[in-house]
């Protein structure tokens, strides 16, 4: 049994839930997203929850309990509160800057980095070397994030480079003489 897959999903105030066959939708006051479960799973609208079961008791059905659970409270997590990621730029002379629909980083290159913010992601830099990447969907919001540290991933000697906020950076000692 999955102890993660049996727990039911509640449905948060503000946010209506609908399963329409294997189609699981959440509404909130930050938007729509909607999910399609496996085949192996059923998922059903009770008592204010969400529930998803196997319908089989096969492996596949099993390892795949979990998993939609888990989608589907992002989904519910997602339309209410939204999801955000810090990155930290550490380096002489690196900083980001919203432009309109762009983040532009001077990340040590020639020439700026130019970042077009893609569409339901919304993307705040307080500071230059602090970026905030937040919106409703946890996928897109971690592969947007993971986009920009790509740029210029932290180097192990100096820590210079783009990193998730509190991510640690194992240090090498230079050269000894």
């Amino acid at each position: 049994m999955s102890r993660i897959g049996k727990k039911p999903i509640s449905v948060p105030q503000g946010a209506t839930a609908t399963v329409d066959g294997q189609t699981v939708k959440f509404k909130g006051p930050k938007g729509e997203l909607s999910f399609v479960l496996h085949e192996d799973i059923e998922g059903k609208l009770e008592d204010g929850a969400v529930r998803v079961t196997p319908r089989h008791e096969t492996k596949r059905a099993r390892s795949q309990w979990g998993l939609s659970r888990s989608m589907v409270q992002n989904l519910a997590v997602g339309v209410t509160t939204g999801f955000e990621k810090k990155l930290e730029i550490e380096g002489v002379g690196y900083r980001a800057s919203v432009q309109g629909k762009n983040l532009v980083l001077a990340l040590g290159y020639s020439h700026d980095v130019t970042y077009a913010i893609p569409d339901g992601i919304s993307i705040v830099a307080g500071k230059p070397t602090e970026v905030t990447v937040s919106g409703i969907n946890k996928q897109q919001v971690g592969q947007v994030a993971a986009e920009i540290r790509e740029w210029r991933p932290p180097e192990p000697y100096k820590g210079k480079g783009v990193r998730y906020a509190g991510e640690f950076i194992f240090r090498k000692e230079g050269k000894k003489k």
